[in-house]
């Protein structure tokens, strides 16, 4: 399938519809309005065709042409600059620069443990690292009340990303405290946006089922 018309290139995005981060750039791409080949791979499903692209079998992969990236913030920004309208990355080099911390950490940190709680295989362990994601997300929670978006007055690339795992806190058994509703709010917020809505594989429409 393919997410919302454009005009320019068509592209393909190798991704897994309940992937974390396939979803980050499923949400850029609806952001920015682009023709995107979709291509839904399972994990069991990866192709020989995905083989040949991406060494690591791994997604998102997309494909620009000749161009083959499978790495999220490089995939991220590239769509950023490929696409300039709407920027999602600050102009100037000092926000840009700290745009990047707060994605690295957020995929290192945050994802890091939202990984552990799909993949663990055992219950303590998948405890444990829900409990820690949970504590990180309400430490930071008033770093969501200060602006319409994550320490932002427009939409970032950081904003696709978090919007993607505050989406997934209810099926991964997360349920955030009244003094952290500030990250409540900025979720709905988010989610309301019909980028957001368009954004959505049929997996994840179910996950707040």
């Amino acid at each position: 399938m393919a997410i919302a018309p454009n005009k320019r290139s068509l592209m393909s995005l190798y991704s897994e519809p309940s992937d974390l981060q396939s979803h980050c750039v499923r949400i850029v791409i609806a952001e920015k309005a682009l023709m995107v080949d979709i291509i839904d791979l399972k994990f069991e499903d990866r192709s020989e065709e995905l083989l040949s692209l991406n060494p690591y079998q791994s997604v998102p992969t997309l494909v620009d042409k000749n161009l083959v990236l499978y790495q999220l913030n490089i995939i991220l920004e590239y769509l950023d600059e490929r696409f300039p309208h709407p920027p999602l990355m600050p102009v100037y080099p000092v926000a840009r620069a700290e745009t990047r911390l707060r994605l690295s950490r957020i995929e290192k940190d945050l994802f890091g443990l939202y990984d552990q709680i799909v993949k663990a295989k055992e219950d303590i362990l998948r405890d444990l690292a829900r409990q820690q994601l949970r504590d990180s997300l309400i430490t930071i929670a008033p770093a969501f009340s200060s602006k319409p978006y994550f320490l932002s007055e427009d939409i970032t690339l950081v904003d696709c990303c978090l919007s993607a795992l505050l989406w997934r806190l209810p099926s991964a058994g997360i349920e955030l405290p009244n003094h952290a509703r500030a990250i409540s709010e900025y979720a709905k917020r988010m989610f309301d946006r019909e980028t957001f809505y368009k954004s959505l594989s049929s997996a994840e429409h179910e996950m707040l089922v």
